[in-house]
């Protein structure tokens, strides 16, 4: 029998920890255990067993094994396969990120665990407590602390104190039930070390249920009162049973209900809940191929099931490569193969999640953000039992647990969101080759707009391209007419947001039962609120970012204090004053024009169009988009306006116009990738236009014309963007012709963030290779967020070996020089460099 095991937590180090076993205790690799860590209990992952000992210190003992096979029991495989734990060590050692933190992102199974946080006074509690005890004899109770607290404030800690004073741990529930003490309050007390904070972990039942009320047959009816005829009505009306969440919808008294089961005549069953895979209705019938459809399925289904394939599939908008992905599924099942489709966000869910579900059924699991810890914990077991071959989900969902995975599809490949923000960073597109890689599957990245990096991939031999031209049924692409704004202008004599042409070409398309989009990518009423006499801008308390002006619905009116400033960083918001903070001047202008703002103006302008919106405030959720995209399928909704989520992969046939309104602001940004993003984004919302019978058209409101970005764009022209774009990226350096790693230095306190930036930067300065070109230190693009001071290094290098050698011993450097690992972060292929 082992003794020791090495374990992951998920803590910001790069190692793992040693802790010793108990009798009885045999966890496997890849098993979750919970362990004692400081004075909490963490979940951790076990990476091996071993008998030797811990040199130069004294391993503590594993609390409980959650995966363990019960004894007389045939052994069961561990949660977490060798080819995931495989993935995660990639994972770690590409991205540099903690192998603990990697694993945590793997295993969306928090449901399963009970957390309970506790609270123990401290000795310095204690001497302040007896403190206060002797405060009649003119002792202030926080004498030692030299705080200035409220007479309120000293009765809520000293009862704090006094219930813990036992010295026996308690439950935040009840300490803050006994004493009034608020969350924020306790952790003052936490940061006075006056009180410590412990937590205990336990594993819990996290299988979803329902409960039904059953008629009970041939039983003899009573004497009953009218309510209860009314509940055994409704039972009979509806087969017999009836959900109880379904029949307190219908104000039927629980009490009445409860009266007829101790009578004998209604029982109560508890059944495992059903998930509802949810989705835009798909009833289209059987897919039927084209040609092009058919020579790219027979590539991809004649690599499944032997060696690792990578394909670029690189279709035109409306090519239908939706439909190939169906069928290679449908192929891969056949072989007796599992399938992992990703999308870059819920936005696409619903519509992809009806399509699967006509086509597989209970075969499909889903995994995104959106869903309940409860419901990914089922979804996951689901993927792991082998009931759900077909996983559809957001970037997450590549580290899906699937058996005999045969086929990986990434649909838009190029979309920024598959890259996580987040540590443990990595760009999901390439974590999904390096998973096909390690399973011997077949890899498919699509899209209209390939990213640079995997289009020089497929130009270098690493990926095998496959080209979709043309549109389904030889629907030709929409036509494109670029609006110049600067001659609007001078031609109108005002700033106007809609220019002439577009607003006569949506009302010719309402006019003529017809839909319309309008991108306007961003969110809120106005940009910012700045002051005309000081040039102040309104920011946010937390973040260097000006506040965006958000306005209350029409129906509450447009007074002043119905609007608020809001920061889309951290969430803080505040009201719109109404004089200058800075000044008190009262001359407050309002700059730019946000999506919100956009439906209000179109709604003066088309009173009797059915207008929707799509962004961030008016989709929460995902069953707010489903609802919205249900309108808009349907009809009920015929002009609609949003943000970039109006742009990838919806297939809206009553779609003929598309107004492009400020997106070439983006040419502006300190970001190499600029024109790139301009260019994919144009390109996919013009995209939504005319995939119906009817042609599309599309109005771009620009104020550079004559980038090739746009003209490209405008031109449906891919090769010569991508031409002239890794023109440029090969003189600068940057990739695919170079590899990039951008380097966070952050803090709440300006001084260290200054001064490890300056460690750091100096270092570098000493031990660059040759080959490595090091940027910075300077102050981020976001200079603060959320109350945190940022810095970065910009690491530019030829070879990717010689970039991660360097970062390494930048961490070991960072180590001994006393900086916090948690304080530094290392995004190695960053998408965003702010």
């Amino acid at each position: 029998m082992s003794l020791y095991c090495e374990v992951a937590l998920p803590v910001p180090l790069d190692r793992t920890f040693t802790y010793a076993l108990r009798g009885g205790q045999q966890p496997r690799r890849g098993s979750r255990v919970i362990v004692p860590f400081n004075k909490e209990k963490l979940i951790g992952i076990v990476m091996s067993v071993t008998d030797a000992p811990p040199v130069g210190f004294e391993a503590r003992n594993i609390e409980a094994v959650l995966d363990q096979t019960p004894e007389g029991e045939p052994a069961q495989e561990p949660l977490l396969s060798e080819a995931l734990l495989s993935l995660a060590e990639w994972i770690a050692q590409y991205y540099l990120a903690p192998i603990g933190e990697v694993l945590r992102g793997m295993l969306p199974l928090m449901a399963e665990v009970r957390r309970t946080l506790y609270y123990r006074i401290t000795d310095l509690g204690r001497d302040i407590l007896a403190d206060s005890l002797e405060s009649q004899a003119g002792i202030p109770f926080a004498a030692k602390t030299k705080a200035k607290l409220s007479a309120e404030e000293q009765n809520i800690h000293r009862r704090v104190l006094e219930k813990l004073a036992s010295g026996e741990p308690v439950k935040v529930s009840t300490l803050r039930t006994a004493t009034g003490a608020s969350l924020a309050v306790l952790a003052a007390l936490v940061r006075k070390k006056w009180i410590a904070r412990e937590t205990a972990a336990a594993e819990r039942d996290a299988r979803r249920t329902e409960r039904f009320a059953v008629l009970v047959p041939e039983m003899r009816l009573p004497a009953l009162t009218p309510k209860q005829q009314a509940i055994l009505a409704e039972l009979a009306a509806c087969g017999g049973e009836i959900a109880l969440a379904e029949l307190r919808k219908r104000d039927l008294p629980s009490s009445t209900l409860q009266t007829l089961v101790r009578r004998g005549l209604v029982r109560i069953d508890e059944r495992p809940a059903a998930f509802r895979l949810g989705g835009i209705d798909s009833s289209a019938g059987p897919i039927r191929l084209n040609e092009p459809q058919t020579d790219a399925l027979a590539s991809i289904a004649s690599a499944l099931g032997g060696a690792f394939h990578a394909f670029l599939l690189h279709g035109v908008t409306g090519s239908g490569k939706t439909a190939v992905y169906l069928a290679a599924m449908q192929r891969a099942l056949d072989l007796n193969l599992a399938s992992i489709l990703l999308v870059p966000e819920i936005g696409l869910t619903p519509q992809t999640a009806g399509l699967l579900d006509a086509a597989f059924g209970q075969r499909v699991a889903l995994l995104h953000s959106a869903l309940t810890p409860e419901e990914r914990s089922e979804q996951w077991r689901r993927i792991r039992s082998g009931d759900a071959p077909i996983v559809v989900g957001t970037r997450s969902a590549i580290f899906a647990p699937v058996p005999n995975l045969g086929l990986i599809l990434v649909d838009e490949e190029h979309d920024q969101s598959y890259n996580q923000e987040e540590t443990p960073r990595y760009n999901a597109r390439d974590v999904a080759v390096m998973r096909a890689k390690f399973a011997n599957a077949v890899v498919v990245l699509g899209s209209a707009t390939p990213s640079l990096e995997s289009w020089h991939n497929s130009e270098q031999g690493k990926y095998k391209r496959i080209e979709m031209r043309d549109r389904v049924n030889q629907r030709p692409m929409p036509e494109v007419e670029l609006i110049d704004m600067r001659s609007e202008f001078q031609q109108t004599g005002q700033e106007n947001l809609f220019s002439r042409s577009l607003i006569q070409q949506t009302q010719a398309a309402l006019e003529r039962g017809e839909q319309a989009i309008i991108l306007l990518n961003r969110r809120g009423y106005s940009f910012a609120v700045m002051c005309r006499a000081c040039g102040a801008k309104l920011e946010c308390q937390n973040c260097a970012i000006a506040l965006t002006h958000h306005k209350p619905p029409a129906e509450d009116g447009l007074a002043r204090e119905g609007q608020r400033l809001e920061c889309h960083y951290c969430g803080y918001r505040r009201t719109v004053p109404a004089r200058c903070p800075q000044c008190d001047s009262e001359h407050l202008f309002y700059l730019g024009a946000g999506s919100q703002q956009g439906e209000e103006r179109l709604t003066e302008i088309f009173p009797t169009a059915r207008i929707g919106r799509m962004d961030r405030d008016t989709v929460r959720g995902r069953h707010d988009l489903e609802r919205l995209l249900a309108r808009l399928h349907s009809g009920e909704i015929n002009l609609l306006v949003g943000t970039q989520m109006i742009a990838k992969g919806h297939d809206i046939h009553g779609v003929t116009l598309v107004g492009v309104v400020g997106c070439d602001h983006a040419l502006s940004m300190p970001d190499f990738r600029a024109a790139e993003r301009v260019f994919q984004l144009m390109t996919q919302v013009s995209g939504r236009a005319g995939r119906g019978e009817l042609r599309g058209r599309v109005v771009v409101q620009t104020h550079h014309p004559d980038h090739y970005a746009i003209i490209s764009a405008s031109t449906h022209n891919y090769s010569t963007f991508v031409e002239k774009e890794l023109k440029y990226r090969r003189w600068m350096h940057y990739p695919p012709f170079g590899v990039l790693a951008n380097v966070l230095i952050q803090s709440p306190k300006l001084e260290e963030a200054v001064a490890w930036s300056a460690i750091l930067g100096k270092w570098f300065q000493q031990s660059t290779p040759q080959g490595v070109r090091v940027l910075g230190p300077c102050t981020a693009p976001v200079a603060r967020i959320k109350s945190i001071y940022r810095f970065h290094l910009i690491l530019k290098a030829t070879s990717r070996k010689t970039l991660n050698s360097v970062l390494r011993a930048m961490l070991a450097h960072a180590e001994s020089a006393n900086i916090p690992r948690r304080n530094l972060t290392v995004d190695v292929d960053a998408q965003r460099l702010m």
